[in-house]
């Protein structure tokens, strides 16, 4: 059987906010998107996936949705999102957006409504408790910090796994549900090829909403209750009520699924096409994360993420995303930033079990920035958790010094298009500070240069659509090989006969590794040096053979 057609797709993801202000308001707009679609197209991107732009009043970045049939007009209108669609059509893309389901804005016309009368239709599409001491329900911990509960002035608590502004949908209500589905399929009606489903094994909750014993008598992270018991009856519904209708393409971010889990997901028969693995990507904490040692602590867990993910089904591959930091920052030291570094990567994950997503900037090598103060960023979590250091006479600039490494606002600053005014983003103020250094790292200086990581990106992409590389990546199995020699990660592709091999070399030295049978299709280093039996990697050179170890 032909793999889906999303399993040969490379997809761009779009972060709306920070891609490109078309009218100089200081803002992305989908109207920006449009006027950078041949710029996308050359790069080789089938899908872009935007990430909220529905009304919203942007608590947390969009995700925090007020309106889901409407954009919200600091991205432009309705009928913008429609000529984004048309003109991507025309280019032979698709689009896929977020839908964002487990939660939705306190400002939604629905929680509105609940607020204002406990007894009508919409309050039972929310969690609401009115505990008789007056005190919250539980010791849960939202993700966000702080307590999952929040009181209203007339004594009832609400439900929320994020932020208080983001009160959680009550599944359990079949109302609810297809009011939820009905605003799916007008999406998927109006052209739309499908989602990124965020934070959805958040949707199904212990009923009891009993307190829980923690070790520090802390209050226990909601995110030990992803995936809950009763959660595959809402998704399995939501998938034929909707998804299967359409084809579409589906992407879920399904923290808490791994192992055996990952079959009813994003198996045969699973939930999703796809889900994000996380298990690979983590490197919080990694103080040596360019040693040998880190490297072959991230090899294993790549290598066991495809060995169950190949075997049960598909996955997203990423190296970042807006929820994340650089990956050049998150993966390599300072002093190995660079394109040999930022391109070693990418062939990585690029020819890996699943389908590669690359985030906007990612392409040009993008970095975190340098944040001096609170101030300079947006991050809900990361002002929250400044706050609570505050409160709790903690040290806020620990809070500040691991949001610089790690937090979100590293990934959502604007996009680099040139080397003038704001990186060429907009001719106004722009809602979040530009990178430093986009007179250095930007696409009109890559675009001129043959030997740029965005000029490589290309030649990954170009390999990744070309047959019958394409079908071998689509639908070919994966093997591990070389996996004794230190901080190289290899491993094979075969199907109908072929076989595509693929060597990266993360040690800071020179490497030798055996000669590969066929010729080299795609090197980051240039041509290999070959020594009797043996090839040369060059410290980060990475190679895709069209040939086996021999």
């Amino acid at each position: 059987m032909a793999a889906e057609w999303w399993k040969k797709a490379v997809v761009y993801q779009i972060y709306p906010r920070s891609f490109k202000d078309s009218n100089g308001d200081g803002i992305g707009d989908l109207n920006g998107i449009t006027e950078k679609l041949d710029y996308l197209k050359k790069l080789g991107a089938d899908v872009i996936w935007i990430s909220p732009m529905y009304c919203s009043p942007m608590d947390d970045n969009g995700y925090d949705i007020s309106d889901y049939y409407q954009v919200d007009p600091m991205f432009g209108t309705n009928d913008d999102m429609d000529r984004l669609l048309f003109e991507a059509g025309k280019r032979g893309m698709k689009v896929i957006l977020d839908l964002v389901v487990n939660h939705c804005s306190d400002e939604h016309e629905w929680f509105v409504k609940a607020k204002q009368d406990p007894d009508c239709e919409e309050a039972g599409y929310f969690y609401f408790k009115s505990p008789e001491d007056g005190k919250e329900p539980n010791n849960w911990r939202s993700n966000f910090g702080g307590s999952v509960w929040t009181e209203l002035p007339d004594g009832r608590w609400y439900f929320h796994t994020f932020s208080k502004k983001q009160p959680d949908l009550n599944w359990e209500n079949p109302k609810l549900r297809e009011k939820i589905y009905e605003m799916i399929n007008w999406w998927l009606e109006k052209g739309v090829a499908g989602f990124r489903v965020d934070a959805i094994t958040f949707i199904k909750k212990d009923l009891t909403f009993a307190s829980r014993e923690t070790e520090d008598g802390l209050r226990y992270p909601i995110e030990n209750l992803t995936d809950y018991p009763g959660i595959g009856d809402f998704l399995a519904e939501m998938k034929a009520k909707c998804f299967e209708r359409y084809g579409c393409m589906t992407v879920a971010e399904a923290p808490g699924v791994s192992g055996d889990t990952f079959r009813r997901y994003a198996g045969e028969n699973g939930y999703f096409s796809m889900i994000f693995d996380f298990t690979w990507e983590n490197m919080e904490g990694e103080t040596d994360k360019s040693s040998v040692e880190a490297v072959e602590r991230w090899k294993q867990r790549i290598l066991e993420s495809q060995r169950f993910t190949s075997e049960a089904g598909w996955s997203g591959l990423f190296l970042e995303n807006h929820d994340q930091s650089r990956c050049v920052n998150k993966y390599l030291e300072k002093d190995q930033i660079g394109f040999a570094g930022a391109s070693a990567m990418a062939v990585m994950y690029f020819y890996l079990c699943g389908t590669p997503f690359i985030y906007q900037g990612q392409e040009i090598g993008m970095t975190n920035a340098e944040w001096n103060s609170i101030e300079e960023m947006d991050d809900v979590r990361a002002k929250g958790m400044y706050r609570e250091a505050l409160e709790q006479n903690g040290d806020p600039q620990k809070v500040l010094e691991y949001f610089g490494e790690l937090g979100r606002d590293n990934a959502r600053t604007p996009m680099q298009w040139c080397d003038g005014k704001n990186a060429g983003f907009t001719e106004g103020v722009p809602w979040l500070k530009v990178n430093e250094n986009y007179r250095e790292i930007n696409v009109k200086a890559q675009e001129e240069r043959g030997d740029s990581l965005l000029a490589f990106y290309k030649k990954l992409t170009a390999l990744r659509h070309q047959e019958p590389y394409a079908s071998v990546f689509a639908e070919g199995t994966i093997r591990p090989v070389l996996k004794e020699l230190p901080a190289v990660i290899a491993y094979e592709r075969e199907w109908d006969g072929r076989i595509v091999t693929v060597a990266v070399n993360f040690k800071k030295t020179e490497q030798e590794i055996p000669v590969v049978g066929g010729k080299c299709l795609l090197s980051n280093e240039g041509e290999l040096q070959q020594m009797g039996e043996r090839y040369l990697l060059k410290a980060y050179q990475a190679v895709v053979f069209d040939g086996m170890i021999k």
